[in-house]
């Protein structure tokens, strides 16, 4: 096992991680193709302060091919992170430093960015097994931050394993654009995910994204 980004002592599923042969065969295949790109599970990002300093958590549905499972960072390498990252930066949660590549001085504050799935999936759908088999690492994530307060789910696949990694139950927080919950003593705020796919086609806008963050530092300051 190796720590996640930061000053992390949370476990993170190895380089070569064997649990899911669909996604073993689909990295292998990439490896071979390309050979200078991550190719590996993917690590939550966290603030340069460390699981310490986490209270807000994002949590995404897994890799892009081209973008993650390239650069090795969630969100970085696609339109996803762009809007992602943007956004962070309006409320506060991110440095204007977002270049789409890991060395362009991007530091998070005050929040964690993980993917419910590690590795990237073919065609980005990850079967249900493969969802439920890297759940064993969502969960250790969520409970090695111990001054988190909120989370944002990115699309239907991350909100629901999100949910069972907090032992809730689906209908008790059902998945919805703009979608608030407390479970416990976290604040559960759930999103259409920041694809290309749903920008484009006007099923996510930029005001309705920011819409779910501007609630998020407004739920942090009276928390």
């Amino acid at each position: 096992m190796s720590a996640i980004q930061g000053k992390a002592a949370v476990a993170e599923p190895d380089r070569d991680c064997p649990l899911c042969p669909r996604l073993v065969a689909f990295r292998e295949e990439w490896r071979a193709r390309e050979p200078a790109w991550h190719n590996a599970p993917v690590p939550a990002f966290l603030p340069t302060g460390g699981p310490e300093a986490v209270q807000l958590l994002v949590v995404g549905l897994a890799p892009g091919l081209r973008g993650a499972n390239r650069t090795g960072r969630p969100f970085t390498g696609d339109y996803a992170g762009d809007l992602l990252y943007a956004t962070l930066n309006k409320y506060g949660f991110a440095n204007d430093r977002f270049a789409a590549r890991v060395d362009d001085g991007l530091e998070l504050d005050g929040a964690a960015i993980v993917n419910g799935v590690r590795c990237v999936p073919p065609e980005n759908k990850p079967t249900p097994a493969e969802i439920n088999t890297c759940r064993q690492f969502l969960t250790p994530v969520i409970e090695g931050l111990p001054k988190l307060r909120a989370i944002v789910t990115l699309g239907r696949i991350a909100h629901d394993t999100t949910l069972r990694a907090l032992g809730t139950k689906l209908k008790d927080a059902p998945f919805r654009h703009g979608g608030q919950y407390e479970i416990g003593a976290l604040s559960l705020f759930s999103s259409y995910h920041c694809s290309r796919y749903n920008t484009n086609t006007g099923v996510l806008t930029t005001e309705m994204f920011e819409a779910v963050f501007a609630a998020v530092a407004e739920r942090l300051k009276t928390a």
